[in-house]
C-alpha cells in the first residue's frame, strides 16, 4: 500500500530524513519508532502530501506523491500530533463538519457518525463539548474524524503523546479494533517502546533521519539477542530514547499535553 524508496527531506543544511526506504503491506500496522527529531513526523507529513520531498519516491496505493497527490488524499486519513478538533463544539458537531468536508450526503453522514461513535465507545459523550473530553476521548474523536471518508490508509503521528497511561491504553484498544475489524492499513509514529511492541506488525527504527533496522518486534529482538524492544533499540542505535528531544520539541510536546488534559 505504501512504497518508500530513498526518501530524503532537507531543511537547509539539516537532513531531517536521509535516504530511507521501506514498504507497508495491505492491512498492516507499521510503526516508525524513534526519539523526537528522528524524522518520523517529517516522513509522515511527506506521505500525507503536506510537504514535498527533497528526493526519492513515494507511492501510495500505486499513485505517486507529489505528482498524483490529489488522488492520494482520497485514500488517506491523517491524525496529526496537534489537536485537530474544536473544543468549543460537541463531538457530533466536529464529526458533522468533517463529514461535510469530505462530501458525504446527509444519510451517509448520520450512518457513518453513528458507526464511528459506536466503534470509539463515545456514544454517551457525542453531544458534549470537546473541551470537556478526556485526552483519550479527544484522540478517539480525531481518529473517528480521519475515518469518515472510508480511507484505505490511516496515518497517525504520535497518537498517544501527552496522554496518561490509562488514556494511552484506551487508544491502543481502538487501534487493535481497527487492525482486527476495519479494512485499513496503518502507519503510526511513536517513541513509546511498549506501544510499538504491543501494536505493530512490523516497524522501522529511525535515528537521526535514517532507518537503522526494519522487522517485527520479535525479529528485532532476535536479531539483537535481547528480551525487549527497548533493549533491541539500544543495541541497534547505541542510546536510549529520550522523550522530548530538544527545547523546541519539548515545548511543543508539553503544549500538546496541556491541551489534552
Amino acid at each position: 500500500m505504501i512504497k518508500i524508496d530513498n526518501l530524503s527531506k532537507h531543511f537547509g543544511p539539516t537532513k531531517a530524513v536521509d535516504g530511507i526506504s521501506f514498504d507497508i503491506k495491505e492491512g498492516e500496522l507499521f510503526g516508525l519508532l524513534g526519539p523526537n527529531g528522528a524524522g518520523k513526523t517529517t516522513t509522515i507529513r511527506m506521505i500525507a502530501t503536506l510537504i514535498p520531498q527533497t528526493s526519492g519516491t513515494i507511492e501510495v496505493n500505486g499513485y505517486s506523491v507529489p505528482k498524483q497527490s490529489e488522488i492520494v488524499r482520497n485514500f488517506i486519513g491523517y491524525v496529526p500530533q496537534a489537536l485537530s478538533s474544536d473544543g468549543s463544539l460537541t463531538g457530533y458537531e466536529n464529526l458533522l463538519i468533517f463529514a461535510k468536508l469530505v462530501g458525504l450526503n446527509k444519510k451517509e453522514r448520520e450512518e457513518k457518525i453513528k458507526e464511528l461513535a459506536s466503534l470509539m465507545g463515545m456514544e454517551n459523550v457525542l453531544n458534549k463539548l470537546v473541551r470537556d473530553y478526556s485526552g483519550g476521548m479527544v484522540r478517539k474523536l480525531e481518529i473517528a474524524q480521519s475515518l469518515l471518508h472510508y480511507p484505505k490508509i490511516l496515518l497517525l503521528d504520535e497518537p498517544t503523546i501527552g496522554l496518561d497511561p490509562i488514556a494511552r491504553r484506551s487508544v491502543w484498544e481502538i487501534l487493535e479494533k481497527l487492525k482486527e475489524n476495519y479494512d485499513v492499513t496503518t502507519l503510526m509514529s511513536t517513541h513509546y517502546m511498549e506501544e510499538a511492541e504491543m501494536l505493530c506488525d512490523r516497524l522501522a527504527i529511525m535515528d537521526h533521519g535514517q532507518i537503522v533496522a526494519i522487522g517485527s518486534p520479535m525479529e528485532l529482538m532476535e536479531k539483537t539477542e535481547t528480551n525487549s524492544l527497548e533493549q533491541a533499540f539500544i543495541a541497534l542505535t547505541g542510546h536510549e530514547v529520550e522523550e522530548g528531544g530538544n527545547f523546541r520539541e519539548l515545548r511543543k510536546v508539553r503544549r500538546t499535553a496541556r491541551r489534552l488534559q
